[in-house]
């Protein structure tokens, strides 16, 4: 269940109500008479199943309550009721499957912003990797491969090329040129540093068969982050932040950023280039599949849109 908190003018309450009323999945509706004061108005409040959360939303808005009043949407842990249990069975579809698009829209767009957590987290995990590459140590290239950020930015672009929206896709590639320019940047820096001190040399990676998967891309790494993208995206939607964490060690997005600045520090200079194509290939094959999934679930929930207004 999702609950709905809307402020709406005095002389649209009547109409808010109206659209809650006759929307199926709608449950434990309030009206608090001129109870808010920035903006003025009234202070509905409703429970609604999450698969008929689009339906509601888009009936609301069409009310013009973006420009002066305000809708607020928040997940409910647990609702202990039999009128939430009903309206679950009457809104079509499952809750698990359903994409409430305005709450999509506004994780992704936070998500691929560049703020210095952002950055932070990148570069941490782009010399993490790094330090796998180096050692060689699978286990600190699966660290690293959770603990990258990039995610959000490559399903921001997904969701960006299914609206026709140039801005979020410009925005979020952006992100993710600024982000791994960096990581790195400040990666082959430190790579430098210890070249200079001789805790690594020319001869470092010559015999670290384990981690040449990272350099060597092909026909299966691209079907896995094509797998990676649809899932990651399936799980942002439905709020599975478990299968999430799958996704991030699926793809070498980030150990390829972490081989390329170690490869650069010592100059081999095919295994820069090997690590670029793997780190390109990995984010081309997330956007593709996302953006296919996006579309496939905008076109089933389309269909049930509409039955939910019949």
């Amino acid at each position: 269940m999702l609950h709905l908190r809307v402020i709406t003018p005095f002389g649209r309450t009547d109409r808010v109500l109206d659209a809650l009323e006759r929307a199926p999945g709608v449950t434990n509706v309030v009206v608090l008479e001129k109870a808010a004061r920035r903006p003025e108005g009234d202070l509905v409040l409703a429970d609604v199943a999450r698969e008929a959360a689009n339906t509601v939303l888009d009936d609301l808005k069409s009310l013009g309550l973006e420009a002066d009043g305000s809708i607020s949407v928040e997940e409910v842990d647990v609702s202990i009721s039999h009128g939430a249990v009903a309206a679950e069975a009457a809104a079509p579809g499952d809750g698990d499957d359903a994409v409430v698009w305005d709450q999509f829209e506004r994780r992704v767009a936070a998500d691929s912003r560049i703020t210095w957590a952002f950055l932070a987290f990148l570069v941490i995990a782009t010399q993490i990797a790094a330090i796998g590459v180096l050692i060689p140590s699978q286990i600190l290239i699966v660290g690293a491969m959770v603990l990258g950020p990039e995610f959000g930015a490559v399903a921001a672009i997904s969701f960006g090329v299914l609206r026709g929206s140039g801005r979020l896709v410009g925005g979020a590639a952006r992100t993710l040129l600024i982000g791994f320019a960096t990581a790195i940047a400040v990666t082959l820096l430190c790579a430098l540093v210890c070249r200079g001190v001789g805790w690594i040399t020319t001869a470092t990676l010559r015999h670290h068969d384990e981690v040449r998967f990272i350099v060597t891309p092909d026909r299966w790494s691209f079907i896995v982050a094509v797998l990676a993208g649809a899932a990651g995206v399936l799980s942002i939607t439905a709020g599975k932040s478990s299968a999430l964490v799958g996704v991030f060690i699926s793809v070498t997005t980030v150990p390829a950023a972490g081989y390329m600045a170690v490869a650069l520090a010592l100059g081999r200079w095919p295994d820069v280039g090997g690590s670029a194509l793997q780190l390109v290939e990995n984010i081309a094959g997330m956007v593709v599949a996302g953006t296919l999934t996006l579309f496939a679930q905008r076109r089933l929930w389309h269909r049930f849109g509409r039955r939910s207004r019949a």
